[in-house]
């Protein structure tokens, strides 16, 4: 299968497959207990010389507290700003570590009723879609594990095989979710009204209001108020 700009494969389906609805998973804290920092973090301490490890150390360090602020008021902008620490990163460094992030720092932190939900999802006829803020190459390991079927994910832009700190746009989050999860519906033939999504942040809203079946998993207490207003389920998969 061909990876667009749009959205990377995970898995393949068989040729006869034809999907009707969807199962869209957010995935940091709905199916992982990690988020992107746990990823960035393994990188940096797997960047291959004591010297520039320790200097993005220091500099994720500094920029923390503008990460935690910019992520509780504005997730767009987190995710901008966030990704600028990837600049000067190898794309095949990336590549080469995303197996050793998936089964070292993702598939343990995998809640324990993760599994069951998506095959859940599966047995009612659904095709598996993670949808994530994370970045693609980290994304696509963790995406095979699970069984998704495909992956809607951020894109890190490179330049002669290294990160610019610049994500592909649109970047993955708020109403972008919403846009590329009914964009995607459109270009794959599938039913928006029938698909489910899944998700633990009031962040994700529009990811859950734009499809039929909406599903509030783990939610923060901003979510579970909603859900409960509008008479969402509510999972707990931890």
């Amino acid at each position: 299968m061909t990876q667009p700009t749009t959205h990377a494969a995970a898995t393949t389906p068989p040729a006869l497959q034809q999907w009707e609805r969807a199962a869209f998973f957010d995935v940091d804290g709905t199916l992982v207990s990690t988020n992107v920092v746990h990823a960035y973090a393994h990188y940096v301490f797997n960047r291959g010389t004591i010297f520039g490890t320790a200097l993005r150390v220091m500099q994720g360090l500094a920029m923390a507290p503008a990460w935690a602020a910019t992520n509780a008021l504005n997730r767009k902008l987190f995710n901008e700003l966030f990704y600028r620490s990837y600049a000067g990163l190898s794309q095949d460094r990336l590549i080469e570590l995303a197996d050793e992030l998936s089964e070292k720092v993702f598939i343990p932190a995998v809640y324990p009723g993760a599994l069951d939900i998506i095959s859940e999802a599966r047995r009612a006829g659904c095709k598996i879609i993670l949808c994530t803020g994370a970045i693609d190459i980290t994304m696509r390991p963790l995406a095979k594990h699970l069984g998704a079927d495909d992956l809607i994910a951020n894109s890190l832009q490179f330049v002669e095989g290294f990160a610019t700190g610049k994500v592909v746009p649109p970047i993955v989050e708020g109403a972008h979710k919403a846009r590329r999860i009914r964009d995607y519906c459109i270009e794959n033939k599938l039913r928006l009204d029938l698909s489910h999504a899944y998700s633990d942040s009031l962040s994700d809203y529009p990811m859950l209001a734009v499809v039929g079946r909406p599903c509030a998993v783990n939610p923060d207490r901003a979510l579970r108020s909603h859900a409960l207003a509008y008479e969402w389920p509510i999972l707990d998969l931890r």
